[in-house]
């Protein structure tokens, strides 16, 4: 998720906090499960680049990589430059987006690509605060991009990762609910000095708490820390409680909002309001959901009850 906080300065040895293990000891052995069992990702291949790193970013927010993979291939088939996709208007980022959920996150890509386009060139920047002030862009995206793609040396704290540093660092089952300064301050610490590595090591540990470091059935005996991890040692204490649950989705006004976009996105054409309103037979909550649309620029009103995509 993005956040609005820049991150402190990254120095380039930072103190470990008391009972933290050796940091030397967490990296050898998660770099090297990393060379054996890294999933081959086309965001991690060279050639996917940096606009290639930026766009995974932006859809692996709150999405798992089996509905992201399609969805990012026929996108850099279609816009492989940000220039591309800001020659467009924002409603085909829209339409493009699919049923991927949240769907704003199409319309704050769109606005970097503009922003990238305008103020860059057309290259994604290197400078971790350029990156930050690009629209759409959070603490976690831009130091994700300068750290992916750049190879440059920012901690990134994705759930993930937070869930393999407050298991194997500090013992608690799960990280808190935002991020807080105390797990800015263990990412630093755990930052290897080399910039190549901490960038291995920000895409490892993100591996690691996918695939094995797991919110529910952590496979231990695959883990490559197990006898290092504070949490495991310590007889994995569930003092913090179960993960959180997935939010419910049917009934909701999450439903009806993919419902109506679902038949905008099918439209070439303006829809008028009866066809949208044939999608949800509650009035109120269709009415509410459709006015959320409009107030957040993913659906654009027009005269004589007509709705599209945004043009602008």
């Amino acid at each position: 998720m993005t956040s609005t906080d820049a991150p402190a300065p990254v120095p380039q040895s930072a103190p470990a906090p008391d009972g933290l293990p050796e940091p030397a000891a967490l990296h050898t052995p998660v770099l090297a499960w990393f060379d054996r069992h890294a999933r081959d990702l086309p965001w991690r291949r060279p050639e996917a680049g940096a606009w290639g790193v930026m766009v995974s970013e932006f859809m692996l927010q709150q999405t798992p990589v089996v509905r992201v993979l399609p969805v990012y291939e026929q996108w850099l088939a279609r816009w492989p430059r940000p220039a591309d996709l800001a020659a467009e208007a924002p409603g085909e980022a829209v339409r493009a987006w699919g049923r991927l959920g949240y769907p704003r996150r199409a319309l704050r890509l769109h606005g970097a690509a503009v922003a990238i386009t305008e103020r860059h060139g057309g290259d994604v920047p290197s400078d971790h605060a350029q990156l930050l002030a690009l629209p759409g862009i959070g603490e976690y995206t831009a130091a994700a991009v300068a750290s992916f793609a750049y190879g440059q040396r920012y901690p990134v704290l994705d759930t993930n990762v937070r869930r393999v540093f407050a298991r194997a660092a500090t013992g608690i089952q799960y990280p808190p609910n935002a991020t807080t300064a105390a797990e800015r301050r263990l990412a630093r610490a755990l930052l290897p000095d080399d910039e190549g590595t901490a960038a291995r090591w920000a895409a490892a540990s993100m591996e690691l708490g996918a695939l094995v470091c797991t919110a529910k059935n952590e496979d231990c005996g695959r883990c490559p820390i197990a006898d290092a991890c504070a949490w495991r040692l310590s007889g994995k204490p569930a003092h913090d409680g179960p993960p959180r649950r997935g939010q419910t989705y049917a009934g909701t006004d999450r439903q009806v909002r993919g419902k109506l976009l679902a038949v905008l996105r099918e439209a070439v054409v303006p829809v008028p309001q009866a066809e949208l309103d044939a999608v949800w037979n509650e009035p109120v909550q269709r009415a509410r959901a459709l006015d959320g649309l409009v107030a957040d620029g993913l659906v654009e009103p027009l005269p004589d009850g007509l709705y599209r995509l945004p043009l602008t």
